[in-house]
């Protein structure tokens, strides 16, 4: 199995319990063993700002699944629940993200891992951090050490974790 790492948000339609059920549906897929999910993080918005506040959680999970199954996969969950591509950094129902798949470097016109602007995010990085602190982020080092970096501003707890699903 390999290890991914899968940020949510949310900030429409209650977006905490979207993310719960986000949580659910994505342990459940057949290709997905452990996953450990951080806690939610009420987030303020980046990009367009004129939008409600967001609730952001990570994740990370072993899976069978190929870079291009998993994101495939979760991009069926976000249509599931409602998703619209309206704009860029528009307001969603749920927006799920491969961040990292093994330490690998991938690139395509769909997918490119690692994520290329998660180490500039605390709403990725906090809450990486708080399950994988040791986990490193291609050559910008550990979750620990970019979340110190990036600092607390516009990120706050929001619910300590409660989703865990053992392989």
């Amino acid at each position: 199995m390999k290890t991914t790492i899968i940020a949510f948000g949310s900030n429409l339609h209650n977006p905490a319990e979207q993310i719960r059920r986000a949580i659910v549906a994505v342990s459940a897929l057949p290709k997905i063993g452990s996953l450990k999910t951080s806690s939610l993080y009420r987030t303020t918005p980046v990009g367009y700002a004129d939008q409600p506040d967001f609730i952001n959680a990570v994740a990370i999970a072993q899976t069978d699944y190929t870079a291009t199954e998993l994101l495939t996969e979760l991009q069926a969950i976000e249509q599931q629940f409602g998703r619209e591509r309206s704009f860029r950094n528009a307001p969603r129902t749920l927006d799920l993200d491969i961040i990292d798949y093994n330490h690998e470097i991938y690139q395509t016109d769909t997918l490119i891992l690692p994520h290329p602007r998660a180490h500039e995010r605390s709403f990725v990085m906090q809450p990486l951090a708080e399950i994988a602190p040791d986990y490193t982020l291609g050559k910008h080092g550990t979750a620990a050490q970019i979340a110190a970096e990036l600092g607390h501003d516009g990120i706050q707890l929001f619910q300590a974790a409660s989703h865990t699903k053992a392989a």
